[in-house]
């Protein structure tokens, strides 16, 4: 459930960057406007808006989530620095930490994704384990079956020789042999 939960916050996430790259080059000219008022240079609209686009959907597809989560948390980060420092403002105070919540849970992201890997790593080690053992179970079967068929071979072996001695004896008496049934633990 906890998986299911993370992906959809990963989800959610990513969707603020793609919506928010796609506006951005929808109308490059506002974000070039936006951009040089903040006081970066000029030309950096279309790098941004492709940026936050790709980044979001590498993030919502679950692709390389722990690269895309450090580089959104530093251009998140750049964000508050240039473009909602003034936390005077109300306004601008609340887009600020609209924005450390972002960070948030990209970092619970980065994270998760962390938590995963080792979690599929560790199944990897026990399922190696369980076929090591299901081999060392396959080859004691067959040593036991191996042993069971040598005594039965030289119980046949042994009553051969025995019927061999009595009938190569003169006046000896043959009397006949009452086999029992075998039972599952004689084997």
């Amino acid at each position: 459930m906890s998986k299911i939960a993370a992906i959809v916050g990963r989800f959610l996430i990513a969707l603020i960057f793609v919506i928010s790259g796609a506006s951005k080059l929808m109308d490059v000219a506002s974000t070039e406007t936006m951009i040089v008022a903040a006081g970066l240079p000029g030309g950096l609209a279309i790098p941004v808006g492709l940026f936050e686009l790709i980044a979001g959907l590498c993030l919502a597809a679950g692709f390389m989530v722990r690269l895309v989560s450090v580089l959104l948390i530093g251009f998140v980060a750049a964000t508050i620095l240039f473009f909602h420092n003034k936390f005077t403002d109300p306004m601008q105070q609340i887009m600020a930490l609209k924005n450390v919540a972002i960070i948030g849970g990209l970092c619970l992201a980065f994270a998760h994704s962390q938590m995963w890997s080792h979690y599929y790593a560790i199944a990897r080690e026990r399922r190696g384990e369980l076929e090591a053992r299901n081999a060392e179970d396959r080859i004691r079967d067959a040593e036991l079956r191996a042993a069971r068929a040598e005594a039965r071979a030289d119980a046949i072996a042994e009553d051969r020789a025995t019927t061999a001695y009595v009938e190569a004896t003169p006046g000896t008496v043959v009397t006949p042999t009452v086999h029992r049934e075998r039972r599952w633990f004689d084997w």
